[in-house]
């Protein structure tokens, strides 16, 4: 995509990073009244992890805080084309969640207390009523399965290139292939961009550079303990019964998720020894679509779930992708103020999990940005919350692979 707007050399505030974490979030200060918002990346626009996620949303998560926008996230996605007047494929088929073990079954009752508290339609299903909603599924060895007939599942890259036309429509500068070469700070403030179309003077700077986050970060002394990890998925050529109705379906112990997709059956998940990676070794010019792929760790996943899909011993492939979304040490996003750089903001640590709840964090930390405090209290989201044992590489990197390999089983 070529550039919508010149560099402005003025900003209220700078945006680095326009996948879907950082458009929504120059979406929502120009939709506040901010004219002045630049919204840059050294890439296209949608061009990196987003478009290439799975677009699912989960709303109950790990904490009241995180279910808490998840659930508004979903509201936001259903008032999407009205409040942006972008397009937006979604299907609000539900979920579901299968426990195979006694231990599982146990976190999914706390789940569906934890959702019901919170307001959320969730429930346990019968065995019988699963399988209603999903032919393909064998709830064979299943001791618990939850329902969430609100989450969906949606087109991904509509997320980020429809926040992103849309800021711009609000007078916001949208200026993709725009590196950020440095960020310059004076008595202990941000006061400048410098890209390599030129400098931008501005007092605020949200860090939203997905996989590159640290290395942003870095450029005004911060530091932010994510890792980049690789995250695959799989697209099935059409499937007779296939429909968009059909519920997505995660597995606990395996840490698969299954929906429908294209007419077949799109399949991602969590291996045990993710690869990880320091963007800042890679080369200058690489880009998400540079990433190197393993179809076999796939198949792996595919193979401890044939008892529930049988359907799955034996697929043609019509899609297989992959992106690097970042991860914490403790499996929450990253979201708020950088300590000790005033007017320095982070949103990142999407834990593969970024893209759904983007709609929401873009409008919560828009509204810390302009007005000094958070809607509701993030602090466990607080970038500081992490302790000095997070400096050492070894530490960080052991314990974001762990978060990974427990995606949905992880206290």
């Amino acid at each position: 995509m070529e550039r919508s707007g010149a560099l402005i050399r003025d900003a209220e505030a700078v945006v680095v990073g326009a996948g879907a974490l950082g458009a929504s979030i120059a979406f929502h200060l120009a939709k506040a009244g901010s004219r002045r918002i630049a919204l840059i990346d050294k890439h296209d626009l949608a061009s990196q992890t987003s478009p290439r996620a799975a677009g699912l949303t989960a709303q109950v998560r790990k904490t009241d805080l995180m279910t808490r926008l998840a659930m508004m996230a979903v509201r936001k996605i259903e008032r999407f084309e009205a409040e942006t007047d972008e397009p937006l494929v979604y299907h609000q088929s539900g979920s579901m969640k299968i426990a195979r073990t006694p231990e599982h079954h146990e976190q999914l009752k706390r789940e569906v207390a934890r959702g019901q508290r919170l307001g959320l339609g969730i429930d346990l299903v019968s065995p019988a009523e699963a399988r209603r909603l999903m032919p393909f599924l064998d709830p064979v060895g299943a001791q618990g399965i939850t329902y969430t007939p609100s989450d969906l599942y949606l087109e991904p890259v509509q997320i980020p290139l429809g926040y992103a036309r849309a800021a711009a429509r609000l007078g916001a500068t949208v200026t993709p292939n725009t590196a950020v070469t440095g960020i310059v700070t004076k008595n202990g403030g941000v006061t400048g961009v410098i890209t390599d179309q030129g400098e931008i003077q501005t007092p605020v700077v949200v860090d939203a550079a997905g996989a590159w986050t640290r290395l942003v970060a870095q450029m005004a002394n911060g530091r932010i303990p994510v890792v980049p990890t690789r995250h695959q998925l799989l697209i099935t050529e059409p499937i007779d019964g296939v429909s968009t109705a059909q519920p997505i379906v995660r597995v606990i112990d395996s840490n698969v998720y299954v929906r429908p997709e294209k007419g077949g059956l799109m399949l991602g998940g969590y291996e045990p020894d993710p690869i990880q990676y320091d963007t800042a070794a890679l080369p200058a010019g690489f880009q998400i679509k540079d990433l190197v792929l393993d179809i076999g760790v796939l198949r792996r996943l595919a193979g401890t779930v044939v008892a529930q899909f049988p359907i799955l011993r034996e697929f043609k492939v019509r899609e297989h992708r992959g992106g690097l979304p970042t991860m914490t040490a403790d499996g929450r996003h990253i979201v708020g103020p950088v300590p000790g750089i005033r007017g320095f903001f982070v949103a990142s640590g999407c834990c593969v999990g970024g893209l759904s709840i983007s709609p929401a964090v873009g409008e919560v930390l828009a509204e810390w940005i302009l007005t000094g405090k958070p809607p509701m209290d993030l602090t466990f989201l607080a970038p500081e919350r992490f302790g000095v044992e997070y400096h050492l590489e070894e530490k960080l990197q052991a314990q974001c692979r762990w978060q990974y390999a427990h995606q949905y089983s992880a206290p």
